[in-house]
């Protein structure tokens, strides 16, 4: 259908709802370990400033959870209408997986929500404390289930192929395997920095615009806090994801350094700082090239040996190299931004000896928060586009490819239910923005009656 098969709009589709649904699980783990935290810091002080935090951000995780929920559903759906060769082949531990997500992880977070938004005042302090951690812990058990299952997709082990199928032989190994650790904690923390960067990015907006500085302040801060150990976190474990890549997955990290040519021993492969990689000719038709660095890079040795592209088979390379190329470079360059950026606030608070009046006299630094705000969605959309775009043409890495674990369904078929998503997504983004924005307006009640003074006067 318009020169593009079952196969191409079923990759399309998946990749469509996957970018659109990845948006809102993020700040969902995020949020609701900022509200845990900030709970108990009004438990612990009986500060009202943090009972109130805990009230304004929770109308925004309710918001973000609503649409994560939605959006996911004809996710998973695609394994059984797109992707059935896929379940059949691999079924036995992904949907062993997938279904411990859902029973311990989406049910714990459905279970508690309720009592965490409602319960002000009805529960016990200890117990509506108790509820949220259950919401946090179930959005983080959420992420480690969904990356065991892709990160055993990267790097497949316990298994044995029978008859063309899938068959587990050793769980543990399945799911502890070698790319586990590492996906999984890059993402929950690509995660966590998000939502630390929306929440003081808001505070920002709120501080630049003088409505409440005294409030926002706090959470400001609180954010900021953390973020000088997440932002230098994030870095290290994705430069050592980085050189697991080029250990387990040699053409996809030669894919994303536009490196093609495996170096000779005893020299060091030089890294391409700028490139347009040219799959047809096998080589780049321009390079910024940095001698013997992508060795330094990639194995932490001068002399590290890199696979190039070029010596690997055609039909095993991955594809659009470019956008492979540049959305690692768009995430690694935010990752950076984000430490300077912290540790530039940091400074400047210390500057002012944290004295919030003189703190928001930083115009322009208070607008370059604002303005970070959509720079780790790109960054987690970037660094998926390289994980699974990086590991085609195979969809069970090496042991199943892509073009064998798609239905066989119509092309229009699939262009149709494309379609219906997209209108679907656009609606719900539209109605997120609408409640997002009448609750970004109205801001924060700071004189918000504390549970028990609330329940007394009838609230």
């Amino acid at each position: 259908m318009f020169g593009f098969d079952t196969l191409d709009l079923s990759r399309a589709q998946f990749a469509m709802t996957a970018i659109f649904h990845i948006l809102w699980p993020i700040l969902t783990i995020s949020l609701s370990l900022f509200l845990f935290v900030v709970e108990a810091l009004w438990l612990r002080t009986s500060d009202p400033v943090y009972y109130r935090h805990a009230r304004f951000w929770s109308k925004l995780l309710v918001l973000n959870f609503a649409v994560g929920v939605v959006s996911g559903i004809p996710l998973e759906f695609q394994f059984g209408t797109n992707w059935a060769p896929f379940s059949h082949h691999s079924g036995q531990f992904i949907g062993n997986i997938l279904g411990f997500e859902g029973a311990m992880a989406f049910m714990l977070e459905a279970g508690f929500i309720g009592v965490m938004m409602f319960g002000w005042g009805r529960v016990p302090k200890g117990v509506h404390l108790f509820a949220t951690g259950m919401v946090a812990l179930g959005s983080s058990i959420s992420s480690f289930w969904i990356m065991v299952a892709n990160s055993w997709m990267q790097t497949p082990a316990g298994v044995r192929v029978v008859d063309g199928k899938i068959i587990v032989t050793d769980y543990v190994a399945a799911i502890f395997n070698p790319d586990m650790a590492w996906a999984v904690g890059h993402m929950w923390v690509a995660a966590v920095e998000t939502g630390l960067f929306v929440i003081a990015g808001i505070s920002a907006w709120y501080m630049f615009k003088r409505r409440e500085p005294a409030f926002f302040a706090r959470s400001f801060k609180l954010a900021l806090m953390l973020l000088l150990v997440i932002a230098p976190l994030q870095v290290w474990l994705g430069d050592s994801s980085g050189v697991d890549v080029f250990k387990t997955q040699p053409a996809k990290g030669a894919a994303i350094e536009g490196h093609w040519h495996t170096n000779p021993d005893g020299e060091g492969a030089a890294w391409s700082l700028l490139a347009w990689p040219n799959q047809a000719e096998q080589k780049n038709d321009w390079s910024i090239e940095v001698p013997g660095m992508l060795s330094v890079i990639a194995t932490h040795s001068a002399t590290g040996k890199i696979t190039g592209l070029a010596d690997i088979a055609r039909e095993d390379q991955p594809p659009m190299l470019p956008l492979l190329y540049y959305a690692f470079r768009a995430m690694a360059g935010i990752g950076m931004w984000f430490v300077l950026l912290s540790f530039w606030t940091f400074v400047a608070w210390r500057k002012v000896g944290g004295r919030v009046e003189e703190f928001v006299r930083n115009r322009k630094l208070l607008l370059a928060w604002v303005l970070t705000i959509p720079l780790p969605y790109i960054a987690v959309e970037c660094g998926w586009i390289v994980r699974e775009v990086g590991r085609q043409p195979w969809v069970v890495y090496g042991l199943l490819r892509t073009r064998d674990a798609v239905s066989d369904v119509a092309a229009h078929a699939v262009a149709g239910s494309m379609l219906m998503f997209f209108v679907f997504y656009i609606v719900l983004f539209v109605t997120f923005f609408v409640f997002a924005k009448k609750w970004l307006q109205q801001g924060p009640d700071v004189t918000l009656p504390l549970p028990d003074a609330a329940h007394a006067a009838g609230y």
